[in-house]
């Protein structure tokens, strides 16, 4: 026999804005014939009343975690109990605003399946409409202004629905019902083109097909898009945005498209086709019909599938990939006015396909690759951002400015980590606008004031640096690998670890700039226990822009080094140049010391003659990788020794064994494996010596060299061969990307 009416009072915090997650709920208690409400209460989460019988309140509990919607994420359940007041039946109440913590936001996510099918049904009033999007798919981050979540609260709310629209908003049973972005041809948001065209779709597809370039305005931003199977139309684009060198991502209608030119196994293939959509990069196929300027000097290529209803009309019409690659010039932000489109894009884009909503937060496309063994960001943004990271890291909120490169920021409040959508590079002013404008938005929409207490880099002179000082007197300033192995930490939600922090550069407690490192970390400190040996920079920046001169910086103390220079290097300015080279490393001047594990690798690429000028961030690195694909580890073995009171990796020895099996006549590829292997098998050695020294069973790898197939793969193996647990980022960038969270991480630990 049933018990008497009980009433409970259910607060659920997480993901469950911009869901679903109220009809969800209305349909769950509908469906087990229960009373009460549900109404958003804005940062404090989502308020549940129900009164019945306790077996009816205990299977909504149950369910209610194992039934929720597939864009949703719940973190807590608070059931508290009172006495029922009557409750007749179950409703949806209007939203307010809540108080309490921290408000979290879904991300953009693809068009789902029913919607797509509603798109492309003849019969359904949103047949070949663009913007149709429901419960479960479209448009959040990007059009949301504030909490709560609702219509008047986005840049939807210009749009007023119309009776039809209307009626499935309201209605609880229907998956649009709550839908903030729901919209039609009748009233929604409308496309266009630059020149006008009666049929944009169709005439955007034409000019693809007859070799032109077109800006298309997304969810997040804009791109530009060419037939990549076209080599002008893609020297031509890469002209126009100056980037004449930098790897281009690819748009395929499907799989069978993308299996034409690149490989995937059933791991890609999951994330090729979740509701996220990132860009994966994969492994070419031999003879790839792809135009080789996509990525050149490159194995591999970063891929897509549509996510739009832009996108998915547009592939109705054509049969072949394109390239989608974010339409800004380097290094600044991505364009999302339309005026701004038209005046910017003009001398590049043949053709324009613009609609007429807003973009409130740009958000460029994330990116994913599986090495080691392991999924890993190269970019966190759109379909993850700005999904929070639970950790509990103290009471106080805090503010995150990130790294100066591939910046995010985050924010910190009531156990929620908010990382930022990809921000770039801040060395220009409107980039730096940017970063403002993503801290004024984030704590808008999380209903935060701007913390008292900012974290920052290390570096003094960074301009990230300078705004922690504008900002909050109470600022904490985290040493840049420090920072990465703690995102680490924070990621596994552990408290000690020794640390491999393989990395381009980062100021370093010592003055010198770092790079190869391996650290004794807890959350609030390091201990500097070994890296790879100090070479010098002869020329700063130049030294990393022109890679033939860290040979010089690794060889500096070799009494053969003009001969070994004029073998075995190249320099822009000829006889000259190398001169000024070897008088800089000779007397130190203008050749900062560093131990720069990307830097190293950069001098291989020189020395193998696969890349003699940087043009964009990580290049010598990633062609010797390519290079190194194709190759077999030759016999040579890492040398450690001690200096400084710390164990290195004797970079100058290696080198001597790679120009020793340069002069034999071995096999370039050959070559440059064996490079990785060597750096790879030298720091994980120092890493087990360290871990098992201070009896510590854990291993973590983060910065940008991890992402390095070959390197991170033989570092994970040597590290579980040690019978030790090894751990790297998953679930943001080991890259720069991830130096917000690392500096939480370090931040909340400290006085």
């Amino acid at each position: 026999m049933k018990n008497h009416r009980k009433r409970a009072e259910i607060l659920i915090q997480g993901i469950v804005q911009g869901v679903g997650f109220r009809p969800f709920i209305y349909r769950l208690a509908d469906d087990i014939g229960i009373s009460g409400t549900v109404k958003n209460l804005g940062d404090a989460g989502v308020e549940v009343v129900l009164e019945g019988t306790e077996e009816d309140i205990q299977e909504f509990l149950a369910r209610l975690r194992e039934e929720n919607p597939p864009l949703s994420e719940i973190q807590s359940v608070i059931v508290s109990r009172s006495k029922p007041e009557g409750l007749e039946e179950f409703c949806i109440l209007k939203s307010t605003h809540g108080g309490g913590g921290s408000g979290t936001i879904p991300p953009d996510t693809a068009m789902c399946e029913k919607c797509l099918e509603d798109m492309r049904n003849p019969d359904s009033r949103y047949h070949e409409y663009w913007a149709t999007s429901c419960v479960d798919c479209g448009p959040r981050f990007t059009v949301i202004k504030e909490l709560p979540y609702d219509r008047p609260r986005t840049s939807m709310e210009e749009f007023p629905m119309c009776d039809e629209c209307e009626s499935e908003y309201e209605d609880p049973t229907d998956r649009r019902h709550h839908a903030q972005s729901i919209a039609c041809p009748n009233c929604g948001p409308q496309i266009f083109s630059i020149p006008p065209s009666q049929n944009p779709i169709f005439k955007t597809a034409e000019v693809l097909r007859e070799g032109g370039i077109v800006a298309i305005k997304g969810i997040g931003g804009t791109h530009l898009a060419c037939d990549a199977f076209n080599d002008e139309a893609v020297r031509r684009l890469k002209r126009g945005l100056r980037r004449l060198h930098k790897p281009l991502a690819i748009m395929a209608r499907d799989l069978e498209m993308i299996g034409k030119f690149a490989s995937f196994d059933e791991k890609e293939e999951r994330v090729l086709k979740s509701i996220r959509r990132p860009i994966v990069v994969l492994d070419q196929i031999e003879n790839s019909p792809l135009s080789p300027e996509v990525a050149r000097g490159l194995h591999n290529v970063g891929v897509m599938l549509p996510y739009s209803g832009v996108h998915h009309l547009l592939f109705d019409r054509i049969d072949f990939p394109i390239v989608m690659t974010s339409a800004n010039l380097t290094g600044m932000p991505m364009i999302v006015k339309n005026n701004k489109i038209i005046s910017e894009l003009g001398n590049i884009a043949d053709f324009m396909l613009l609609h007429n909503r807003k973009i409130v937060a740009r958000c460029d496309d994330s990116v994913v690759r599986f090495s080691g063994g392991t999924k890993k960001f190269l970019r966190r943004s759109r379909g993850w951002a700005p999904s929070p990271l639970r950790l509990e890291l103290g009471n106080e909120p805090m503010l995150a400015l990130g790294a100066e490169l591939d910046n995010t920021i985050a924010l910190y409040a009531d156990g929620n980590c908010f990382v930022s959508q990809y921000i770039g590079d801040i060395d220009n002013l409107s980039t730096f606008k940017f970063l403002e404008n993503t801290i004024d938005h984030l704590t808008s929409i999380t209903n935060m004031e701007v913390p008292e207490r900012v974290t920052c880099d290390l570096h003094p002179d960074f301009i990230t640096t300078d705004l922690a000082e504008e900002i909050s007197k109470d600022r904490v300033r985290v040493q840049h690998h420090h920072a990465h192995l703690a995102s680490v930490m924070g990621e596994k939600k552990i408290q000690e670890t020794i640390g491999i922090a393989a990395d381009g550069i980062g100021y370093g407690s010592d003055g010198t700039i770092w790079g190869g490192e391996v650290l004794h970390v807890t959350r609030s400190d390091f201990d500097r226990l070994g890296s790879l040996s100090p070479m010098l920079m002869p020329g700063g920046d130049l030294a990393s822009k022109y890679p033939s001169r860290m040979i010089a910086g690794i060889l500096y103390e070799s009494s053969d080094l003009n001969e070994i220079l004029e073998n075995h290097a190249e320099f822009p300015g000829g006889k000259e140049e190398q001169k000024i080279v070897e008088k800089q490393v000779s007397s130190g001047f203008n050749s900062p010391t560093t131990t720069s594990a990307g830097r190293a690798l950069d001098a291989v690429s020189s020395l193998l003659d696969v890349c003699q000028e940087r043009t964009y961030e990580g290049e010598p690195a990633m062609k010797l990788e390519s290079l190194a694909a194709q190759g077999t580890p030759l016999n040579l073995e890492p040398e450690l020794e001690s200096q400084d009171d710390r164990i290195v990796l004797n970079v100058q020895s290696l080198f001597e064994g790679l120009i020793e099996f340069e002069e034999e006549g071995k096999k370039r590829e050959d070559i440059a494996a064996t490079a990785q292997d060597v750096l790879a098998r030298g720091l994980a050695e120092i890493a087990v010596d360290c871990a098992e020294d201070l009896h510590i069973d854990i291993v973590a790898l983060s910065g940008g060299v991890a992402y390095n197939d070959a390197i991170s793969r033989r570092i994970r193996e040597s590290i579980k061969e040690s019978e030790l647990e090894f751990i790297t980022n998953e679930r943001l960038p080991c890259g720069d990307g991830g130096i917000s969270l690392g500096q939480l991480v370090v931040a909340g630990d400290k006085e």
